[in-house]
């Protein structure tokens, strides 16, 4: 990588850690993308990749996402029954 998108790397980093410790998010992001598309024009064959397995990740995202779901449907359920209702279910 050559000098000039080193700096351009770490001063868009810098920039967007700043910005989000100020609570400056569209900034922030705006600069992290600067970065990572640096990074993109670098190495375009390892963002393939990240790009092909993405949709695998959401998947398992959106599957932790339902089974907590689930379960703090469950919770709720039982924390609305009285102990005596719960032990005549039994």
């Amino acid at each position: 990588m050559d000098s000039w998108k080193k700096a351009v790397m770490a001063a868009s980093v810098a920039a967007a850690t700043i910005l989000f410790l100020k609570k400056k998010y569209a900034g922030g992001v705006l600069a992290g993308g600067v970065a990572l598309a640096v990074l993109a024009a670098e190495y375009p064959e390892k963002f393939e990749q990240v790009r092909e397995s993405l949709p695998g990740y959401f998947d398992r995202g959106m599957q932790v996402m339902e089974m907590a779901a689930k379960a703090g449907k469950r919770i709720t359920d039982a924390a609305g029954q009285s102990a005596m209702d719960a032990w005549e279910e039994l």
